[in-house]
C-alpha cells in the first residue's frame, strides 16, 4: 500500500526490517542460539538485512535447510538497502530500486507461510 502511495521510502524500509525478522524466524528454528534478552548470542546474527542475507544462506545451508534458500531470490537483493537510508532524503528512493526489495520481502513471507503449513517451523 505504501509503494502504491508513492511512500516509497517508508515502504523500502519496512520490506527490509519484515525480510530481516523473516530470516531471523527461520534462522531460530534451525538452531540459532537466542540469550535471555531474546537476542541472537553470536554477534554475526545481529544484523541488518543487507549483512544478514547472506549469513542466512551460510547458516542454513549448514543445517540442512537448503530447502528455504530455494524459495529465495537469487543474489543479495538487499546489497543496496540500508537501515540509516530512513533518514535519506525522498530523491534517494525510485521505484526501479524499491521493487527488488519487494519481492524478496515477499519471497521471505511466502517461504514463512509455507514453512508453517508444511510444519518446518
Amino acid at each position: 500500500m505504501l509503494l502504491a502511495h508513492d511512500r516509497w521510502a517508508n515502504a523500502d524500509q519496512l520490506y527490509g526490517f519484515s525480510a530481516e525478522c523473516g530470516l531471523k524466524a527461520v534462522m531460530r528454528a534451525l538452531g540459532m542460539q537466542i540469550d535471555p534478552d531474546g537476542r541472537p548470542e553470536m554477534v554475526e546474527h545481529r544484523k541488518h538485512v543487507r549483512d544478514l542475507w547472506p549469513i542466512f544462506r551460510t547458516f542454513v545451508a549448514g543445517r540442512n535447510g537448503e530447502w528455504y534458500l530455494l524459495q529465495l531470490p537469487p543474489g543479495e537483493p538487499f546489497r543496496d538497502w540500508s537501515h540509516h537510508d530512513r533518514y535519506a532524503s525522498r530523491g534517494h528512493y525510485s521505484k526501479p530500486t524499491i521493487v527488488p526489495h519487494q519481492k524478496a520481502a515477499r519471497a521471505v513471507c511466502h517461504m514463512l507461510q509455507r514453512a508453517t503449513l508444511d510444519g518446518r517451523l
